[in-house]
């Protein structure tokens, strides 16, 4: 077993793979079904997985009503990650609703109702532009705190200048950054400055969307509600996506019969700036597959500097929304 790993000063140690629960909201990932998601939760438990991540946009809060159901009888297992801020985002006037702190507490609320729960251990902000209702965001989770309903919180953001404007007060407790073999850009400035500002670093986009498990062609197909056929219809995320496809052959060439998920999540958990990867798992078959990565060991410096052959440090593709 892997050693817990600290978010920031948060002073909260969770084993360094968690769950990203996106996939199992429905809606934007295929098929779902709320029994396998369910047991899927289960089984994480029993693996000794303790760190949970969703939001109030996933399946339109059924994520959250899911992992509620899940919690229940038993909250004390899970280190609970939510966010807000797409929701209610005016997306064509780049406005948010979240005009007060007011407004954003009652949000949380909503988030907390959802989840049927009396506490938040970690609220993100979702919303990845400079306005200035990040303010109220702060200012709320500050009172949150202050009433025992939130313990920490932070920001879901791959932009380095709005990190540092929304850590302006020293208070931010977390991060959630997109970063892969394949997008290595938060190694530049992003991971060095959370290392010095001890803000604990979620990692999201591990295994690309998919990309990294190996399992696409360049004539891949996905299921109608995937929101990943994007990447098919959109021509410059279809060339990017093509791109990626002959990062992922020069990957397979170089490493044989790896397992490609693994190995990637594993480059993610051999950075000590790291402190929990959120892999996606619809059910326990993908699940276990995760953990399974742990039980491997990091990476060696012949296997990371054959990675750095390929993806160099700092660098990476364009990022994907998440």
């Amino acid at each position: 077993m892997l050693e817990k790993r600290e978010l920031g000063k948060s002073g909260v140690k969770v084993y360094p793979i968690g769950i990203g629960l996106w996939a199992i909201g429905g809606g934007t990932w295929g098929t779902t079904n709320d029994n396998e998601s369910l047991d899927t939760i289960d089984r994480a438990l029993d693996l000794g997985i303790d760190f949970f991540d969703t939001a109030d946009v996933y399946g339109d809060g059924h994520s959250e009503k899911l992992l509620g159901k899940a919690m229940q009888g038993r909250r004390d297992r899970f280190v609970l990650a939510t966010k807000l801020g797409w929701r209610d985002f005016d997306g064509d006037n780049g406005k948010s609703s979240y005009t007060s702190s007011q407004k954003l507490i009652e949000g949380a609320e909503s988030n907390l109702k959802r989840l049927n729960t009396d506490y938040i251990d970690f609220l993100q902000w979702h919303v990845n532009f400079r306005d200035p209702t990040m303010e109220n965001f702060i200012d709320g989770c500050e009172k949150l705190k202050e009433q025992g309903k939130l313990r920490g919180y932070g920001v879901s953001t791959s932009d380095y200048s709005y990190l540092k404007e929304f850590n302006a007060y020293g208070n931010q407790d977390i991060l959630q950054i997109d970063y892969s073999i394949l997008n290595r850009t938060a190694e530049k400035d992003i991971l060095p400055f959370c290392k010095e500002k001890r803000v604990g670093t979620i990692i999201r986009g591990g295994l690309a969307m998919g990309i990294l498990t190996g399992k696409f062609s360049k004539d891949a197909s996905f299921e109608e509600s995937d929101f990943r056929n994007n990447w098919l219809k959109d021509p410059d995320q279809n060339k990017q996506f093509m791109k990626d496809l002959d990062a992922v052959d020069d990957i397979k060439e170089k490493f044989g019969d790896t397992d490609l998920a693994r190995f990637a999540i594993r480059f993610i958990l051999s950075n000590p700036d790291v402190s929990v990867v959120i892999p996606g798992a619809k059910r326990i078959s993908q699940l276990e597959s995760n953990f399974n990565a742990g039980e491997e060991g990091l990476l060696t410096k012949e296997e990371m500097d054959t990675i750095n052959s390929i993806v160099k440090p700092g660098e990476g593709r364009k990022i994907w929304p998440a």
